[in-house]
């Protein structure tokens, strides 16, 4: 049975963005219950009140992964990887959002899986094979038929989403060839934990794995994580590379050993870990709450730099609003000119001048820090400071 451990209220979908009219009309914006929970038996963390997919996977996604160059840079160097080490015949990839990823890639040698029809498109104007539809075991069977040989399937930050994972599993067996490998990649449990990121919760997360969890799900389909990578993309993501226990192909790394070691050393397999964790979220909405009301009562003027659906989470739990955070800037256009879900603070299109009419800006994407900081020398350099709640909220 799943415990809860953390109540963040009532959320709306996260990646909605809304128009003027969605805010003053009639269609009441939707909202859910984001609760989460700890399952003792398999480990898993996930929401407790799902969202049908097709109401948050549908023709107007607007998450890119080719609008960072930290997620470009950290799958050009996966494709490096995956060519040199395993030079698969057939590369099928679930959820694979603009592209970003495969255009590294033989044509002929790739099959794109993704739901959100506007995703699809772009993969299919590419020249890419692409099955505009959800994962499942009737796909996975249409496509086996298709192609003599799948030896590599690969899902970067989709996993997360699908709340049937045996049926994922099930099907993902059913296709991979018995000498080929399977590699996920999703934010990690163990730096969620030990960063306080609670944004990492969402309509779309509904799991945040570890390799305990991961371990638990797979072994009943005689699969096993041979070997993992650590990743600084989303906060802090586990890449795990996973192939059936009859291939003997791969040896288990020492790696994983050693992550699984540093998991239970930390307690992510008991649920006094999950009690602390909410105590140190409750204490992060203080304590921020806390910057803000200060720097409004000198006047401060406070903007929002990345529109993401993780600062959704932030802003409704901490009922930040128009009056605190002036707007957001995001560089992502088909969010610019609409409203943050829930809070209602408007996205304008990036620019410096915007930028430096701020006083301080609230690090929305705080995952993509490196990257920011390093775009923006020379407002830091002129005394332009930021906010951020990871791992307990400051000013930076």
């Amino acid at each position: 049975m799943i415990k809860k451990f953390l109540d963040l209220e009532m959320q709306p979908l996260a990646n909605k963005y809304l128009k003027k009219k969605d805010i003053i009309g009639k269609n009441r914006e939707q909202f859910y219950h984001l609760e989460v929970g700890f399952n003792p038996k398999t480990k898993l963390v996930s929401i407790l009140n799902t969202v049908p997919s097709k109401k948050m996977f549908d023709d107007n996604y607007p998450y890119r992964s080719s609008m960072s160059q930290t997620m470009l840079l950290s799958f050009k160097k996966l494709a490096k990887n995956i060519i040199n080490n395993y030079n698969p015949n057939f590369i099928l990839e679930i959820g694979s959002n603009d592209g970003s990823l495969i255009k590294n890639f033989d044509k002929k040698k790739i099959i794109c899986v993704e739901p959100c029809k506007n995703l699809a498109r772009i993969t299919k104007k590419m020249g890419y094979k692409t099955y505009e539809n959800f994962w499942n075991m009737r796909l996975a069977k249409k496509i086996k038929s298709k192609t003599k040989k799948i030896d590599l399937i690969y899902s970067a930050n989709t996993l997360s989403h699908i709340n049937s994972l045996n049926s994922v599993f099930e099907s993902i067996t059913n296709i991979l060839s018995n000498d080929g490998i399977l590699i996920i990649e999703d934010p990690s449990l163990l730096e969620c934990l030990k960063k306080v990121s609670y944004d990492q919760f969402y309509n779309e997360h509904i799991y945040v794995f570890s390799l305990l969890s991961i371990n638990n799900l797979i072994k009943k389909y005689k699969l096993e994580v041979f070997n993992i990578e650590k990743l600084n993309t989303h906060g802090g993501s586990l890449r795990y590379y996973i192939k059936k226990t009859s291939n003997k192909k791969y040896k288990v790394s020492k790696k994983v050993i050693i992550q699984l070691e540093k998991e239970l050393k930390y307690g992510i397999n008991k649920f006094s870990t999950y009690i602390k964790f909410k105590n140190k979220v409750e204490n992060s909405k203080e304590k921020l709450n806390k910057i803000f009301l200060k720097l409004k009562r000198k006047n401060k003027r406070i903007i929002g730099y990345g529109a993401t659906a993780k600062s959704s989470t932030i802003l409704n739990y901490c009922k930040v609003k128009n009056e605190t955070l002036d707007y957001f800037l995001d560089t992502t256009p088909s969010k610019v000119g609409k409203y943050m879900p829930g809070s209602h603070i408007y996205i304008k299109g990036y620019s410096k001048r915007l930028l430096n009419k701020a006083d301080y800006v609230f690090l929305g994407a705080w995952n993509f820090k490196k990257e920011i900081f390093n775009k923006e020398k020379q407002y830091i350099k002129k005394g332009g400071k930021f906010i951020t709640h990871v791992p307990i909220p400051r000013i930076i």
